[in-house]
């Protein structure tokens, strides 16, 4: 149900993207829960929540990418 996008947003700054999807039978403790173990867990913040006509949250995560330079 998630799918992860590498985006740069500006020059240097890279971010990488989670697009989850909760059904509408998942209360909103649960999904707090769960989103607040995968920020923890995986260095995810919350970038979008979409909640649709139907009851579907699409929840947007995002964390910067670091980039490794060799110096030797």
């Amino acid at each position: 149900m998630s799918r992860v996008l590498r985006q740069p947003l500006r020059p240097g700054v890279e971010w990488e993207l989670d697009s989850v999807t909760f059904a509408r039978e998942f209360p909103r403790g649960v999904v707090a829960k769960l989103l607040t173990e995968r920020a923890e867990q995986g260095g995810w913040e919350l970038d979008r929540v979409r909640i649709g006509a139907d009851g579907v949250r699409r929840v947007v995560l995002r964390r910067r990418v670091i980039k490794v330079v060799r110096t030797a």
